[in-house]
């Protein structure tokens, strides 16, 4: 598991690396957090390289995907989601919520 935070001009990308389960999501989302705490409320998540994605890691992104657009301040993306992790996002019912793209460049550059 590998949390890497790049911080730019438009948004925080936070790439994702590994197994993200119940020992591994609260690290998810202090990277979430300390973003938020920046004033950084425009967050895309690069999942290119995630190999699982599970029930608290979910939990993990919603917390930040509804602290992000409270008061209408930002959003979050996704972006590079692996098959496998978008029929998870979508039996649980986040990814009509959350926008997706194919390129972590195109999703920055839609903020």
């Amino acid at each position: 598991m590998e949390i890497t935070t790049t911080h730019l001009k438009r948004c925080d990308v936070i790439a994702l690396k590994g197994r993200f389960d119940s020992s591994t999501a609260p690290d998810l989302e202090k990277a979430f957090r300390a973003s938020i705490d920046a004033d950084a409320f425009r967050i895309v998540v690069d999942m290119g390289e995630a190999e699982y994605f599970g029930s608290a890691a979910i939990r993990a992104l919603v917390m930040a995907y509804k602290e992000c657009r409270r008061f209408n301040r930002g959003d979050v993306r996704l972006a590079r989601v692996p098959e496998r992790i978008r029929h998870v996002l979508d039996l649980a019912g986040i990814a009509p919520l959350i926008t997706i793209y194919e390129d972590p460049v195109l999703a920055v550059g839609s903020f």
